[in-house]
């Protein structure tokens, strides 16, 4: 099972790298293909509605066949042909499909490594290794900083997907070897596992609006916007977008690692949570007021931003306290469903967003201000929302 473990990890790393690459290939594509930053706005979003349509298929699936096949076929057909499409692109359009049948194929790599980890270890562990399997995948995040930007540079971006292509079918032929089955385990005759049956926990209520808002400012910010911002307010080349990006990416990596095991530190799953998302929104405010308060300012206030807005699975874990055995598949696709799903509506809404700020703009940095302010005002919703929850 380790060796399984170990290349879900592999898996999980592409994921984290497809979600955020758009950023560092923006200025790219817009000079090869003509994509602007509204046009990849809606791939990235594409992306995200896509991962999140698929939960429940994939949630089912996981309870019903296992992740062994699910995982496999699942990243073999849609990352590695997707991967594929992007690297034969002309136009936005192809953009979009490709971005689309990637997040089909990302969709069930998490969530078959939170499936595993929930069925064979206690919940007082969880958390930690959920923040341990997102820090250590966030490795993705980092390779789609300054070393795709590195690659892109020496190789060409189409030679560069044509090689991520490969790699994915690899990792997904690897995971269809030595990804091992859980045990199943019989639903009882009343309550087969519908999302009626889920959305009937109240401990739940409360968690699920936090878990739709909270990943999405970190996440759309470091996989499109970092850029085009960085590039419109202070005139960043590729590198130092490159540099920005990574220094996001290690911050983001660095707070999964520290909210993991954070609820077993401080004896409470809902406080930790509480705390890192309402200095999120300190950074989002920040940003929003000095948007061009000089480069290296906006560095740490994004790295910032990544560092406190990963609060992804101590989230999941304070959900998956309430969920049954024979519901495990399902309760926790759910949530990553509203963590994707919440993360890719707003992304589709922010390129609108920009666009419409951009028309007549007193200044370059006056679109990011509405930009930020929308990732913010959800954020704290959802957090007046989370004060209600039950603690675990």
């Amino acid at each position: 099972m380790r060796t399984g473990i170990a290349f879900l990890v592999a898996g999980y790393v592409l994921s984290q790298f497809y979600r955020a690459f758009l950023a560092v290939l923006a200025p790219t594509l817009g000079a090869e293909i003509g994509a602007t930053p509204a046009d990849l706005a809606l791939s990235s979003g594409i992306w995200f509605i896509t991962f999140a349509l698929m939960q429940m298929p994939v949630g089912a699936a996981l309870d019903r066949i296992g992740p062994r096949l699910t995982v496999s076929t699942l990243l073999g057909v849609g990352g590695g042909g997707g991967a594929l499409v992007f690297a034969l692109a002309e136009g936005p359009g192809a953009i979009h499909l490709a971005m689309a049948l990637i997040g089909v194929g990302c969709s069930p790599v998490l969530m078959a490594s939170y499936y595993i980890f929930a069925r064979i270890y206690s919940p007082a562990v969880f958390g930690t290794l959920a923040g341990a399997i997102i820090g250590v995948g966030s490795l993705g995040n980092i390779a789609g900083a300054a070393p795709l930007a590195a690659l892109v540079a020496a190789a060409g971006w189409r030679p560069t997907l044509l090689g991520l292509a490969a790699v994915t079918l690899l990792v997904a032929f690897t995971l269809g070897l030595f990804v091992r089955d859980p045990d199943r385990v019989e639903a009882p005759e009343a309550g087969r596992g519908s999302v009626l049956d889920l959305l009937r926990i109240p401990g739940l209520w409360a968690i699920l609006p936090i878990m739709a808002v909270a990943y999405a400012p970190a996440a759309a910010i470091r996989g499109l916007w970092a850029g085009p911002y960085l590039a419109e307010v202070f005139g960043a080349d590729g590198t130092t977008i490159g540099r920005v990006t990574l220094l996001m990416a290690l911050a983001m990596v660095a707070g999964n690692f520290a909210y993991g095991p954070l609820d077993r530190l401080l004896g409470t799953k809902k406080w930790g949570v509480f705390v890192g998302n309402a200095a999120a929104a300190l950074c989002l405010a920040a940003l929003a007021l000095w948007p061009a308060s000089g480069i290296w300012t906006a560095a740490a206030l994004l790295a910032a931003l990544g560092l406190a807005g990963s609060s992804f699975p101590a989230i999941m874990a304070h959900g998956r306290a309430f969920l049954p055995p024979h519901l495990l598949g399902r309760g926790v696709t759910l949530l990553n469903m509203f963590g994707i799903g919440g993360a890719g509506v707003l992304q589709f809404a922010s390129g609108r967003l920009h666009r419409a700020a951009s028309v007549g703009a007193p200044s370059p940095e006056a679109p990011f201000t509405a930009l930020f302010l929308f990732f913010l005002v959800p954020l704290l919703a959802g957090l007046a929302l989370y004060l209600f929850s039950r603690d675990a």
